[in-house]
């Protein structure tokens, strides 16, 4: 009687986690396994789903504007995350001094950027870069520096780089949270024994800092790479939505928004987000493979 008392006790945990097991399949696993079944069909959302097999595949492998989307979103992505990594170092480095006072403060300052939505910091930064009164334009005219204001986000240039700013601007300060967190997880021993070898600050930084970050600079690399590739929000607010100027900032999760939501053509849009999961995962493990090599001197 014990026994089974005990064991009817001991299944009371399971009552514990059943609501997250049963809001991880309903909002999670349902969404996957009904897009990649949209995948095989063409669908507008209204008629009856006629099944094409994979004919949305085939066509998505010959696409050139879903190429021009991966293009434009890795372009985005590296431009943005190479200045990030190494300016999060940089200040990781100035800022994990316990002697220096008002670290925690400007790590909080520095950080703030990644609190505030990115359909928001979108909206803001057209408004500033607006052609007839945007405030850097009026900025710059009031100084003397224009004559006339200049439509900055008409430039694929432009907006490919603003777009890269602003993805540089609200991350940088996360970044350096998380290498500075690893720095911390170093042993002051190894920089203690290497002090007394003789070893300047720049030697223990590429010898010592740099080598030992290395898981660290894997895991924002991967998840750098995920969100990176998963970019919206920015680009979609800063212009028309439609990738404009010339599709310069169409990225491939606003490639898909627009098939899905603005053509009404369901079925592809699920395709074009399993051709994004397919990406991720390969340039993922390219990266996992780059970073965790064994270094040749190990």
């Amino acid at each position: 009687m014990m026994k089974s008392l005990k064991i009817k006790k001991d299944n009371y945990g399971y009552l514990f986690i059943a609501p997250f097991f049963i809001t991880f399949l309903v909002f999670q696993m349902y969404p996957i396994i009904y897009s990649f079944c949209l995948s095989f069909v063409k669908w507008d959302g209204m008629s009856e789903m006629k099944f094409v097999g994979i004919k949305n595949y085939k066509y998505l492998i010959q696409d050139t504007v879903f190429y021009q989307a991966m293009g434009n979103t890795l372009i985005i992505w590296i431009t943005n995350f190479i200045p990030q990594i190494i300016f999060a170092v940089f200040l990781a480095v100035i800022l994990n001094d316990s002697k220096r006072k008002g670290s925690g403060f400007f790590k909080a300052i520095f950080y703030l950027p990644n609190i505030v939505t990115a359909a928001s910091i979108g909206v803001l930064f057209s408004v500033l870069l607006d052609w007839n009164n945007g405030t850097l334009n009026q900025l710059l005219i009031s100084m003397g520096l224009l004559n006339q204001p200049i439509n900055w986000l008409n430039s694929p240039f432009f907006a490919r780089g603003a777009t890269s700013l602003i993805q540089w601007w609200m991350w940088f300060g996360y970044s350096m949270i998380i290498f500075s967190a690893g720095m911390k997880a170093i042993s002051d021993d190894i920089y203690e024994a290497a002090k007394v070898d003789g070893a300047s600050k720049n030697q223990m930084f590429w010898r010592i800092t740099l080598p030992l970050l290395r898981p660290t600079i894997l895991y924002t690399v991967i998840t750098s790479l995920i969100g990176g590739m998963q970019i919206f929000d920015v680009p979609m607010t800063l212009t028309d939505g439609l990738g404009s100027p010339d599709k310069s900032i169409l990225t491939i999760v606003m490639y898909l928004y627009n098939m899905a939501f603005k053509s009404n053509n369901y079925g592809y849009g699920a395709t074009v987000a399993y051709g994004l999961f397919v990406i991720i995962l390969l340039v993922s493990l390219l990266s996992y493979k780059f970073i965790n090599r064994k270094s040749v001197y190990e």
